[in-house]
């Protein structure tokens, strides 16, 4: 079986010196029209990032009339579900971003229970003045999530001597259900939202879920900004009962006037988890490894159902 593979150049140059004889290799990083050879192509790897072109996106599928198979570089899959047409299988970039996530996850989580902002203001002002250090160690941490991106932030935080419950969508040893989690809400100092974006997860954590957690506990949300409820995130935090460390927002980018670029017990990054350093080395093997599982007729990875 021959595998006619379209991809950006990155990808496709490293696939091409692997001398695999069954695979064909077209490069095309997304500019301009669809070359020919692209439109019988098997699989397409789309640009990182190019989900924010619907337009684009439904031309290119709509021209590749022998496709089999989408393979995304990003781990959010939201809005190809909608795009991509029937019959053909849509695979995540699980794995590929997941590490580099949790590492911001972990770091505002970090940053606001050690209250970080606060001494880099006094740096700006040239202040040495201590304060009352917290510590995360002993914080019950309740991961919205239990995928590759709130695992790996749940290992770092059990490290760190965290008391981590995982939240996926069937109970097992160590993973609750939303229903069962809810009624941890009360006594949890930390929400990390790591759940992807579904007509299910949209504004999962709303003003009742908020209103639940203790005076003082910390949300943070490094998944999709629709996930929670932004408005009433604002409120809780302008009030000063809640503090929340926001990778993501809802809308995003946040608009210039938005509340919450003042806020004390605001922290703010703007949508930076992924993309980090060494991530496309680790598309290239995920897509090597998913071509070669094409070509042999074997299951793929990440294959998305049900939302994701």
């Amino acid at each position: 079986m021959t595998v006619r593979l379209v991809a950006p150049a990155v990808i496709a140059g490293d696939l091409a010196d692997r001398g695999w004889r069954w695979l064909e290799v077209v490069p095309w990083d997304g500019d301009g029209a669809v070359p020919e050879q692209a439109r019988s192509a098997d699989m397409w790897v789309p640009p990182y990032g190019v989900a924010q072109s619907p337009d684009f996106v439904r031309e290119t599928l709509a021209a590749m009339t022998a496709l089999t198979v989408v393979q995304l570089q990003s781990a959010g899959v939201e809005p190809w579900q909608t795009l991509v047409p029937p019959g053909v299988r849509l695979c995540s970039g699980r794995g590929i971003h997941g590490g580099s996530t949790a590492e911001l996850a972990v770091a505002l989580l970090l940053a606001s229970v050690r209250d970080l902002p606060r001494y880099v203001e006094q740096q700006r002002q040239r202040t040495w003045r201590r304060h009352s250090p917290a510590s995360v160690a002993g914080r019950r941490v309740l991961v919205l999530g239990a995928g590759d991106i709130a695992t790996h932030a749940a290992a770092a935080l059990t490290g760190l001597q965290c008391e981590v419950t995982l939240v996926g969508r069937r109970s097992r040893d160590g993973v609750l259900t939303w229903p069962e989690a809810r009624t941890r809400l009360g006594s949890t100092d930390v929400l990390l939202v790591a759940v992807p974006l579904t007509p299910d997860t949209e504004r999962l954590v709303d003003a009742e879920v908020l209103a639940a957690l203790p005076e003082g506990a910390l949300v943070v949300n490094i998944a999709r900004g629709a996930v929670v409820d932004t408005d009433a995130l604002t409120d809780e935090v302008a009030s000063g009962r809640l503090r929340a460390a926001l990778d993501v927002t809802d809308p995003e980018p946040l608009p210039e006037d938005h509340r919450l670029w003042s806020l004390p017990g605001a922290l703010l990054t703007p949508h930076v988890g992924g993309g980090a350093e060494g991530w496309e080395s680790r598309a290239r093997a995920l897509v090597a490894d998913q071509v070669e599982r094409l070509h042999q007729g074997r299951e793929l990875r990440n294959l998305v159902t049900a939302g994701y």
